[in-house]
């Protein structure tokens, strides 16, 4: 497994084609949600891209878009993993790496995600406590949760 903490800046086509593929087809196929996933944060401000690669293949993703843009708080979003590896706790491995990095990149800042509201547990794991009423993303519901 090849983890890579790539800046906005410094994506490769075929790495952007990779990211946006994998959220493709996980958050408007497989969840059966058709509404836009390209939002235009991507490629903004200091923002990351945490992938995990095996073999050529993007198996997990999120992304870390810049504090100076969403009001001083780091946003992580976008986290997946392909369904071939599920069983392979890489969304644990991601978290572990994302949280190391902007403790590095963005340290004291508060971190907040759009968790989707099922998973809860997982996040909580990881410092989140839940922020405000769950709401409905895309017909999903969700609830923003914060590590301070």
């Amino acid at each position: 497994m090849n983890w890579v903490i790539t800046h906005q800046q410094d994506l490769s086509t075929s790495e952007l084609y990779a990211c946006l593929a994998l959220r493709t087809a996980v958050f408007v196929v497989e969840q059966n949600c058709p509404y836009q996933e390209v939002d235009g944060n991507d490629l903004t401000g200091d923002s990351y891209h945490l992938m995990a690669w095996e073999n050529g293949k993007l198996l997990a993703y999120l992304r870390i878009l810049d504090p100076a843009l969403n009001q001083g708080r780091v946003i992580i979003g976008r986290v997946v993993t392909d369904a071939s590896a599920r069983d392979r706790k890489l969304g644990h491995a991601m978290m572990e790496r994302a949280l190391a990095f902007i403790a590095e990149r963005f340290p004291c800042l508060p971190v907040k995600l759009g968790a989707q509201a099922h998973l809860q547990g997982f996040y909580g794991r990881y410092g989140f406590v839940a922020e405000g009423e769950e709401y409905l993303e895309d017909g999903i519901p969700h609830i923003d949760m914060v590590n301070k």
